[in-house]
């Protein structure tokens, strides 16, 4: 393991919904008992499903990372994706210790600082000076260590003027690039970052990604790095890992990662084309349905200023007075965002016998980044159903390319519409 900084095998962790422990005082001395006293396998651990946040399970124990094996070179910068309850978050809180594993063997090497939360390790009465210290003093630094390496850590965070105020009293920003400054300088082997730098500013930003860089290439240190923006992702990584309810779902070049991620499992995702009649109801057959760039292919990585196009393609065996197609937007909350009826512009709801394709226009600009899905409903004269199909395709926008310094957060809410300003002079 000489040039390995960390080596993670079969590693797993449940959690029981809704409870501490396993929930019963039985459960809890029936572990104990084969666990401690029989030297027996966790009697509760053949027990649990998937971790999939949008279906409903039947038991009550969820696996919220299953059997991952994943070594990382000393020196490397590896990126972490993966929809929301993926189980990132949860891989480095066992990589950082805050929790243990359920099953499996973590090996390292060499000492980790990690950014975990807004203001995870911080005692909010103490003050930003005496946080340095105790978190020094937790990684196993010495007084003298942490005192030539002070002035360093209050410059790179900007915070000089409440160095001597308490924690309690920073805004979310300060205490962010406080905690960051403490991870990055106090001379970790391997830097654990979770998705926390959205909250600084675009100059923080920069001089973060830029000291995690100097940290892996110049000091030859290894950096962990979670985020859903991928063009920050792409700045800093050179490898990158996949994580879909809770297994590694891919490995690999950075670039090839972050395109899988982002186009997803085209022929499940984005695009659907049916051979046979799966969708026929009523004198109406759905054959094809899929969001692309406009004019593009559907394998093509979408961003937020491209024009983006759904098609969908149907027959019909009979004449329609009125046909209605709406879809409802929904973000990856599976909150409905917004509606859109064919109906409404440009689109002639009479039919005749035929086979048809409807495109519908989204503009550039409108979309926020992240993953989205929308339901499809098809009416005949807008009362007699169709087709009514939740969640029929999902699609992903990237963030547009910008260079390190620019604002790489995420501006609240799921649509950003870039509007007409204009500015007149009255004086």
């Amino acid at each position: 393991m000489s040039d390995i900084a960390i080596k993670i095998e079969n590693l797993s962790k449940q959690y029981r919904l809704g409870v501490i422990g396993t929930g019963t005082l039985s459960h809890d001395l029936n572990r104990w008992w084969n666990m401690n006293i029989r030297g027996k396998e966790d009697p509760y651990l053949k027990i649990g499903e998937t971790n999939q946040r949008d279906t409903k399970g039947t038991s009550d124990y969820v696996w919220a990372l299953r059997d991952i094996n994943l070594e990382v070179k000393q020196g490397e910068v590896l990126g972490i994706i993966g929809k929301n309850g993926a189980g990132k978050s949860t891989l480095l809180k066992i990589l950082s210790r805050v929790t243990k594993p359920t099953t499996g063997i973590i090996t390292y090497k060499g000492r980790i600082a990690s950014l975990l939360e807004v203001g995870t390790g911080f005692h909010p009465e103490m003050t930003g000076r005496e946080n340095i210290y105790m978190n020094g003093t937790i990684m196993g630094m010495t007084r003298g260590e942490i005192y030539r390496k002070l002035d360093e850590i209050v410059d790179f965070a900007g915070i000089e003027r409440y160095i001597d105020t308490p924690v309690k009293r920073y805004s979310s920003g300060m205490t962010v690039r406080l905690g960051f400054a403490i991870a990055a300088h106090l001379e970790p082997e391997i830097l654990v970052v979770d998705e926390v730098l959205a909250v600084g500013d675009a100059e923080f930003q920069k001089k973060a990604i830029g000291k995690m860089q100097d940290v892996s290439k110049g000091e030859g240190r290894t950096v962990l790095f979670v985020s859903h923006n991928m063009t920050a992702v792409k700045s800093l990584c050179k490898q990158g890992i996949i994580l879909e309810n809770g297994q590694i779902k891919d490995y690999g070049g950075i670039d090839a990662i972050v395109s899988h991620y982002l186009k997803g499992d085209s022929a499940i995702e984005n695009h659907k084309n049916w051979i046979n009649p799966v969708f026929v109801n009523g004198g109406f057959e759905l054959l094809e349905i899929g969001v692309r760039k406009k004019g593009g292919d559907y394998n093509d990585i979408m961003r937020i200023d491209n024009e983006v196009e759904i098609i969908l393609r149907y027959k019909i065996d009979r004449d329609f007075d009125q046909l209605h197609l709406t879809f409802h937007f929904k973000n990856e909350h599976g909150e409905k965002i917004f509606s859109s009826s064919g109906g409404n512009r440009c689109y002639d709801l009479k039919h005749e016998k035929g086979e048809y394709i409807l495109r519908c226009d989204l503009p550039a600009d409108f979309f926020n980044w992240g993953s989205y899905t929308f339901d499809l409903f098809v009416f005949e004269n807008g009362t007699n159903a169709l087709l009514v199909e939740p969640d029929i395709v999902t699609f992903t926008l990237s963030n547009k390319e910008m260079p390190i310094g620019s604002w790489m957060g995420r501006e609240p809410g799921d649509l950003t519409p870039m509007f007409d300003y204009h500015k007149i002079k009255i004086k």
